[in-house]
């Protein structure tokens, strides 16, 4: 597993299973967040790395969604490390197996029931900042996925609503509703984040200055 320090406070922990898989460890006054959590190979190397890190114990872990790639570590890492499990309310149920994810044929058991719990809203319907994350909902490729953005940083972390290669926007694979995570992708435009991170691909700078094209090419095909 290989580990880049993207910014002040963030690091990206990659790791090649046919594709890349990046999980990401943002360091704050309180300890290390742990955002996504990848395959369960994965889980030795996330705490080693964060026990090598020396920046406190792991705090919490935030999903951007429940598929099997994005929580494969969770339940080795809970063994030792009794922590928070944060996911959007809407996505709960879907990676808990009470509910068929779009267009997939089996219900998926990837997390024990009771294990994660809603990230919390305000009065105003927004998603509270948690460890200098702010996170935003983005449905399409699931229906409670979520991105989080460390606006000290200017780097959001966005799971699976994009791909990448080289540096360029790509769409998204295994997306049952990609009008709805191109609506979605428009949060770029509204954050402007300096960094892009996606689970499946490189870092894209400046995203939003490609948004418009890559609208354009998904919507043809």
């Amino acid at each position: 597993m290989k580990a880049e320090q993207i910014s002040e406070h963030i690091w990206s922990l990659k790791t090649w299973m046919i594709v890349p898989i990046h999980v990401w460890i943002v360091i704050e006054e309180d300890g290390v967040t742990l955002v996504d959590a990848g395959m369960p190979m994965m889980a030795k190397g996330i705490m080693k790395f964060i026990k090598q890190l020396n920046a406190g114990p792991l705090r919490r872990i935030l999903l951007t969604h429940g598929h099997s790639d994005h929580v494969g570590a969770v339940k080795r890492i809970l063994t030792q490390n009794k922590v928070p499990v944060y996911a959007h309310d809407i996505e709960i149920p879907y990676m808990e197996g009470e509910v068929l994810y779009p267009k997939r044929k089996k219900l998926e058991n990837n997390l024990p029931k009771q294990l994660a719990q809603p990230l919390i809203e305000s009065a105003h319907g927004k998603l509270q900042t948690i460890a200098g994350l702010t996170p935003y909902l983005t449905p399409g490729h699931s229906p409670g996925h979520v991105v989080y953005y460390h606006e000290k940083d200017k780097v959001l972390l966005a799971g699976d609503l994009f791909n990448s290669k080289k540096g360029k926007l790509h769409p998204p694979m295994f997306t049952p509703y990609m009008e709805e995570a191109l609506q979605s992708s428009l949060i770029v435009k509204e954050l402007k984040p300096e960094r892009l991170e996606v689970c499946h691909g490189s870092t894209v700078f400046r995203p939003a200055d490609q948004l418009e094209e890559y609208v354009q090419e998904t919507t043809k095909k």
